[in-house]
This record gives C-alpha cells, structure tokens and sequence, in this order.
C-alpha cells in the first residue's frame, strides 16, 4: 500500500537535504525510496535525508546518551553515513523552527549520531558543530581524477567519517576537475571516502585566519555544493601540512558559500568545529512508491 509521508527541505551552503519526521521511529525506508525521494526530476531533490527521530525510538539500537534527538542521515543513494556537517545544522534548525527544541543564547544541544553524539550551539553564522576529536592517516593514498594528468598524494582525515585531501597548484587545477566522474582511490578504503580537492589562498594566512577555497565528491551522492566534514577535513589538512605555527581557525570556500572552522584544544585532544548557515526552504507530503 502506498504511504504519504509530510517532508520539509533544507540546505547549508546548498548542500541540500530531504527532512523526514519520524519522532516515534515508525519509518522504515528502503534505500530505494531514500533515492527517489533525492532524485531531482523524479523525486524532492537532495543530497541526502535526514530521518528525524528520538534516540529511544531506534531501532538500530545506536548508543546516544544524553541526545532525545538522533540524525538518521542516508545519502542520495541510499547508503547510510556516519555523519553530516551540514546536515547536523539544518538538523537543528529544523528542531527549533518545528518547535521540537528550544535553543536560546548559550544553550547548547546534543544530537545522536552514527558517528556518536554531536554538540550544537548557536553562532553569528547560525549554528556551530563539535565535531570531535580529528585524527590524520598515516597511510599513503594516490587519487587520480579526471582533469588531472597524474595521480596526487592524498591525506586521510577522519572528522567521524573518512575523507581524503587533495592539495592542488592553482584555482585553475580545481576549476578543470571534472567530479561528474569519481575519483579513483589506490588503496581504496574498504567503506570508501568523501574526496576534498583544495587551493590555499595567496597569502594563506590573514589577521590569524587561513583560508582555502575547495571542491568535494562526496560518498554515495557525487559532486555537492558543499560538505560540512569536508570542509572541516580541508582545513585540518591544511593546517597538518602547515605545520607549526599554522592558525586554529580557518575560512572555507566551497562552491554553496563559505564556511568557518575552528580548532580547540580539549582534554581528550583536539576538537575540530563547524559553523556556517541552515536554512529551510518549504515543506509538503509525497507519497511513496
């Protein structure tokens, strides 16, 4: 039997999700229907969904101590992902605009993720993410991509979810990638990885603030406007190669905007945040095949 469900769309620096109410985790979305409800002539359009439901409702049985909220996050295919940078803020700003979360001032909120759970706080650019300790990869990777003559060493970075950057010689290097095909990985991570390919601004280092400018394939969707850990891992991959004396913030260009990242130093080691814009753009019902 066919099944109406209410749906809202949002975006953060035009990465561009579907968000789905399910408060009592009563939904249970095939990949398939996950990727007709992205599809962008078919379908909503996105680059993911975000399932919103409370943590004790979960059927997985994901461990969220401490977070009502849990962020089911599928990319436009279908596949389900640890985590979403951007996709944590509209996350909340959802929460708030729907009346399912009150977050004023300096209050901070926690989501369940399949990466753990994230803090949240409001901040002049919208919301602002903790996504936790960072780790780099010490294990040499080649990525080859159309556009480049030869294969480019790459850095792993885990934010939650594995990434591999890619430093490149010029803003016209990253403009002449063409990221309609996927990027080739040798090793290829056994869970694959979101690809960042970044330029460093010229000079790097502003008023104590670096900058980049960076393009990214992301898993299981393609090229996005955006990626929210992708960001992160760009600028944390940049300041790795920097080396000492390198800033702990950071501005990201991507082709949705412009992104801000932050480096904390904690008791269990650096934490790396996000913070950016979140906004929603209309809400509706569709029906599922």
């Amino acid at each position: 039997m066919a099944q109406t469900i209410a749906f809202t769309k949002g975006q953060g620096t035009g990465n561009d999700f579907v968000i789905v109410p399910d408060p009592d985790g009563a939904l249970d979305l095939t990949d398939d229907q996950v990727a007709a409800l992205c599809d962008r002539r078919f379908g909503i359009g996105g680059d993911g969904i975000l399932r919103v439901v409370r943590s004790d409702a979960l059927r997985e049985g994901a461990a969220t101590p401490g977070a009502e909220w849990f962020m089911d996050y599928r990319n436009a295919d279908g596949s389900a992902a640890e985590m979403c940078g951007n996709g944590i803020r509209v996350f909340a700003r959802y929460l708030v605009s729907s009346g399912l979360l009150q977050l004023d001032g300096d209050a901070e909120v926690r989501i369940g993720t399949r990466a753990g759970v994230r803090t949240l706080t409001r901040s002049e650019h919208g919301f602002e993410v903790d996504l936790g300790v960072w780790r780099p990869d010490d294990a040499e990777v080649l990525v080859r991509a159309k556009g480049l003559a030869v294969a480019r060493p790459g850095q792993g970075i885990d934010v939650g979810n594995p990434h591999v950057v890619v430093a490149l010689s010029s803003v016209a290097e990253l403009d002449g990638l063409d990221l309609t095909v996927l990027p080739a990985l040798d090793p290829p991570p056994a869970v694959g990885a979101n690809v960042e390919f970044v330029v460093p601004a010229d000079p790097l280092v502003q008023a104590g603030v670096g900058s980049i400018r960076m393009r990214v394939f992301e898993r299981g969707v393609g090229e996005t406007l955006s990626c929210g850990t992708g960001v992160a891992a760009a600028a944390l991959a940049v300041r790795h190669w920097a080396g000492a004396g390198a800033p702990d913030r950071w501005t990201v260009g991507i082709p949705g905007g412009r992104l801000s990242v932050r480096v904390v130093a904690h008791a269990d080691g650096e934490h790396v945040l996000l913070s950016g814009p979140a906004s929603l753009a209309f809400s509706g019902e569709i029906t599922l095949a």
